[in-house]
Order: C-alpha cells, then sequence, then structure tokens
C-alpha cells in the first residue's frame, strides 16, 4: 500500500487540488482524495509531488523494431518514392534482427515513452521468425522480448501478435522479404496462447491481423470467431490510396466499406490508420464503437494522407494515438499534428475543443485516454478507483507551463513549444521517471548503441 500526494491533478474528466491517491500492492488506485478528506497519520509515508497531474497515455500502436531505423529512410532511392519503397528499406532494416537486438531496441524505445509521459504501449508485433524465416524454438521468442523489454523498465504492454499470411490481396504469394512475418492460423494461435501465459496486472493480450492485405477472408474470420471476448483485435485499414485501389479491384468494395460488410466491428476492434475513407465510411466506423488508431507523425513521415477527422468526431468517434515507426516518440508531437493538420485542410482553429469555451488540449487528451485504454484492453487512462495507478507529472514551474493553471496547463504542454515538460512518471504506483530521467535510461541507451553498431557493421 502506497499513498502519492499531488499539487494539482487532472483525473481525466475533473481537476482535482491537494489530491492523494491510495495504491494497493498489486498497482491499483483504491482511493482518489484530496488531502483535506485525509486524517492525518504520522506513521503513513507519503510521496509528494510538486506540479500537475494527469493519466498517463497509452500508445496504442508501435513497432518496436522500427526504431532502430528511425532517420535512415530519408534518402530517396526511387524517383517515385512511396510508403511502398520505405517499406522495402525496412525490410532491409530488419534482416538481420536477432532477439537480443529486438529485447535491447524495445528497452531503449520504451524508455523514451515513458520520459514522454506515455505509461503503456499497444506492441503490433509481426517479426515472429529467425532471418530464414524459421520459427524458434520458442514461438513467440520475439514477442517475450518485448515483454521483457517492458517488464525491465516499467512500463505496461498490451501484446498485439500480427498474423501475416499473404503478398497482397486475392492471395499473392509473401514476397522473400516478408519470410520471417508468416503463420497460418493454428500456428499463430498457438502463439497467442503462449503469450497469455504471460499475462499479469501490467499486460494484456489481443491480436492483429495485420490488415485485409495480408490475411485472407477465411483467415480473418477464423481470426475473429477463435480470439472472440479474449482481447482486442486491430487491423491496419485503408493507410494508402493504393490499398484502396487494390481492395476495389479485388472486391468492388473500398478496405473500410469491405470490412464492415464482412465482419462484426464492435468496440473490442481498433483499426489503424483508416486514412482513405468516404464520409460515409467515416460515420459508419465511428458508429461501431471501434476506435481508430492514429499515428499522424508517421502518416506524414510515409506520405499517406490525413485521417478524416472532424467528420469522425462529430460522429462521436473514438480515436487513440501511437508511435508507429519511432521517428516520432511524443505523445505531444502526434496530438499537435493531428489538431494542425485539420486546421490545414479545413482552414479553421480549435476544431478539436468541439465547442465555444472548451479546452483544445483537454477534449484531445480525453479522447486518445479513453481510446487508447480501450484499444489497449486495459483498466487505464484515468485516474479512478480500479483503475491502474499510472500518472504523468508535468513540471508547472517550467517556462512552458508558468503562470498557467488547470486546462491552461494541458493547452500548453502541447501548444507552446517542443521542450520536455515532464517531470515523473509512476506506473501501477511504481516511480519509473524521476526530473525527467528514466531510472535505467544510461544502461539501456549503452545496450542500445551496442546493438545499433552491430545491426550496422
Amino acid at each position: 500500500m502506497a499513498k502519492l500526494r499531488f499539487d494539482h491533478l487532472f483525473t481525466g474528466s475533473a481537476w482535482l487540488h491537494d489530491a492523494v491517491l491510495t495504491v494497493d500492492d498489486g498497482g491499483i488506485l483504491t482511493a482518489v482524495q484530496t488531502a483535506a478528506d485525509l486524517e492525518a497519520r504520522s506513521d503513513e509515508a507519503v510521496e509528494h509531488f510538486r506540479g500537475c497531474a494527469l493519466p498517463g497515455i497509452p500508445n496504442l500502436h508501435s513497432h518496436a523494431h522500427q526504431r532502430a531505423m528511425a532517420g535512415l529512410a530519408e534518402s530517396s532511392g526511387a524517383v517515385d518514392d512511396s510508403f511502398w519503397t520505405w517499406r522495402e528499406v525496412m525490410y532491409l532494416h530488419v534482416g538481420r534482427f536477432t532477439p537480443d537486438d529486438m529485447q535491447a531496441v524495445a528497452a531503449q524505445l520504451y524508455v523514451e515513452m515513458l520520459e514522454a509521459g506515455y505509461t503503456a504501449v499497444g506492441e503490433f508485433q509481426y517479426l515472429h521468425h529467425d532471418p530464414a524465416g524459421e520459427p524458434y524454438d520458442e514461438l513467440a521468442e520475439m514477442s517475450l522480448r518485448c515483454h521483457q523489454a517492458a517488464r525491465q523498465v516499467g512500463i505496461g504492454i498490451t501484446h498485439l501478435p500480427v498474423l501475416y499470411s499473404e503478398g497482397g490481396f486475392a492471395g499473392l504469394p509473401p514476397t522473400l522479404g516478408q519470410r520471417r512475418f508468416l503463420n497460418d492460423v493454428p500456428r499463430f494461435l498457438r502463439l497467442v496462447e503462449r503469450l497469455e501465459k504471460e499475462r499479469d496486472g501490467s499486460s494484456a493480450v489481443g491480436v492483429a491481423p495485420h490488415s485485409l492485405r495480408a490475411v485472407s477472408p477465411q483467415d480473418l474470420q477464423d481470426i475473429n470467431q477463435a480470439f472472440a471476448g479474449r482481447g482486442p483485435i486491430h487491423l491496419h485499414i485503408a493507410e494508402q490510396g493504393k490499398e484502396v485501389e487494390d481492395c476495389l479491384a479485388w472486391s468492388n468494395q473500398r478496405p473500410v466499406e469491405w470490412l464492415l460488410d464482412h465482419q462484426d466491428i464492435d468496440a473490442s476492434w481498433c483499426l489503424i490508420h483508416a486514412t482513405h475513407m468516404t464520409d460515409a465510411e467515416t460515420r459508419a466506423l465511428a458508429a461501431t464503437g471501434a476506435v481508430v488508431g492514429l499515428c499522424p507523425t508517421t502518416e506524414a513521415n510515409l506520405g499517406d494522407g490525413m485521417f478524416n477527422a472532424e467528420i469522425f468526431r462529430q460522429a462521436e468517434g473514438r480515436f487513440g494515438i501511437g508511435s508507429d515507426s519511432h521517428i516520432s516518440v511524443s505523445p505531444v508531437e502526434e496530438l499537435r499534428w493531428l489538431e494542425y493538420g485539420q486546421r490545414l485542410r479545413l482552414n479553421a482553429r480549435n476544431l478539436s475543443a468541439g465547442g465555444a469555451g472548451r479546452s483544445t488540449g483537454r477534449q484531445l487528451l480525453k479522447s486518445v485516454l479513453a481510446g487508447g485504454a480501450q484499444a489497449c484492453g486495459r483498466d487505464i487512462g484515468e485516474i479512478a478507483v480500479g483503475k491502474r495507478a499510472d500518472v504523468v507529472v508535468l513540471d508547472t514551474d517550467h517556462p512552458l507551463l508558468c503562470g498557467r493553471f488547470e486546462d491552461e496547463w494541458l493547452d500548453s504542454w502541447l501548444f507552446s513549444g517542443n521542450q520536455s515538460v515532464v517531470r515523473h512518471v509512476v506506473v501501477g504506483g511504481d516511480i519509473q521517471v524521476r526530473e525527467g530521467r528514466h531510472r535505467l535510461r544510461d544502461e539501456v541507451a549503452a545496450t542500445f548503441r551496442k546493438t545499433l553498431e552491430g545491426l550496422r557493421s
């Protein structure tokens, strides 16, 4: 049992001042009170955090291995450089990855996430097998290395092992670069069951049929039926214009249109990107209760396009954010890109606020906290009794935040600069970041540097 005291606390729905959280030995909040409501006891140890606290932010979409190549695909290798040429570069970069490499890169990434204010990650993991495409003796080896990295540095994790069985629509054969990703449904479900044995209070397990182009309709149906009720289901969809064209050629329907017609999409689903949708698809998807996983920095880096956020918001659609390829590991940058992209599209301001007199930062954070928690399938995203004690503390003495109050802290964090103002991070009641530094920053970074040197030698 522990007690944590905060000068100012945004629960996800309301502000409290001089707040005290009681956390049980399993990292769950058992009381959320103000100090005035408590009877002082001299024998109780209370750790006091100065600043403005808020719920830890879920990062719902991560490919950990891609952190090792961030910035290394910015020299054009083709006349018509695109997502598809970037993908071939990515395949080359991960071709030599070992399990040790995966753990070292994931640990570095997760430290960066924690220092930025993410306290949970949805790991969309498809690098399953050895470089020749042969399964490891431990079928879930690569996902378990991500699990070990998450435990090492103290971030919550939702495992999203990926089913990848085809190279394109209409059953195109996989390419050589995809051989490490491939499974059939029975072997994939054995991998999922192995991960479920490792599940604990700080982790969860979902599944991720990669995309409509990478699994057959029958495989998608089989996975949906086998996993129904066990956890979240994530799927890349409608990320690229070419993907829409190929889907139309295959089925005479657009990707989201096809999915809604052929699967029972509900709140257990998270559709990643969903960039290219008609207005009708956008409204229909919002009505299902599924979460859309938005990754604005990666979508911009890859030239994907811009999500139709305003119509989705008006239809009360649910969304969260992810850092995806990790060319940026910052919830601030994801949320700023999301809002600014819509401002550029529509020549208007503060669109995410949803009405006059409302805070854009507050509304964005409320949305991604709720959407990220739903997509990760964990009791997070809110500071309330029964939830995990995941808390991010911002430095209100920092020049970017000083002189602000309540929602102004949130708006200024997101929209007033690029300096980090994250001071402390608590995950499951345990302090992982103090004064802006993760407890294992130097140790993890040293291993990461050696790993990159080996991968590039």
